[in-house]
């Protein structure tokens, strides 16, 4: 789960840490899904591509805008790693909060702000009759027109 941090003409734009599962498997595999679900209005949005990593001044910037808190675990960069215990976690938290504390620019160096060109929108909605309508929007390149496509439930 990630949180969207932004949408611009340039794509869908979220952020991790690069040494975590998800920014080590952006690495290896530089494209990614990105699904939005609303299971009380039967609507989903589902949004695919080519995922690229922010520059240094914005991954800095996305970095300096989250919470002091989030920072100091940022920092850390042990996300889904195993923890040995919870008074480890604690210990490294404290501490590393203090950094943060003693020095408010102190960023992850790890931390980057990616972001999604999408090259498929499919929007779907849900149905009692089980015959759901989807609609997906496709183009071949970001920078190409898009083509609009009914599909079958």
């Amino acid at each position: 789960m990630l949180i969207l941090k932004n949408v611009d003409a340039a794509g869908w734009q979220f952020a991790a840490h690069a040494g975590s599962p998800k920014g080590r498997q952006l690495a290896a595999h530089p494209s990614a899904a990105l699904t939005f679900y609303w299971p009380g209005r039967g609507r989903q949005i589902r949004i695919r591509g080519a995922v690229t990593p922010g520059s240094a001044d914005a991954n800095t910037a996305d970095s300096l805008a989250r919470s002091p808190a989030a920072r100091a675990e940022a920092l850390l960069g042990h996300q889904s790693r195993h923890l040995d215990n919870l008074a480890h976690r604690d210990a490294s938290i404290t501490e590393s909060a203090r950094r943060v504390e003693q020095n408010p620019d102190l960023v992850a160096e790890d931390w980057t702000l990616y972001t999604l060109a999408p090259v498929a929108v499919e929007f779907w909605q849900a149905a009692g009759t089980r015959v759901h309508t989807r609609l997906r929007y496709e183009r071949a390149r970001p920078e190409a027109e898009w083509e609009r496509h009914l599909l079958w439930p």
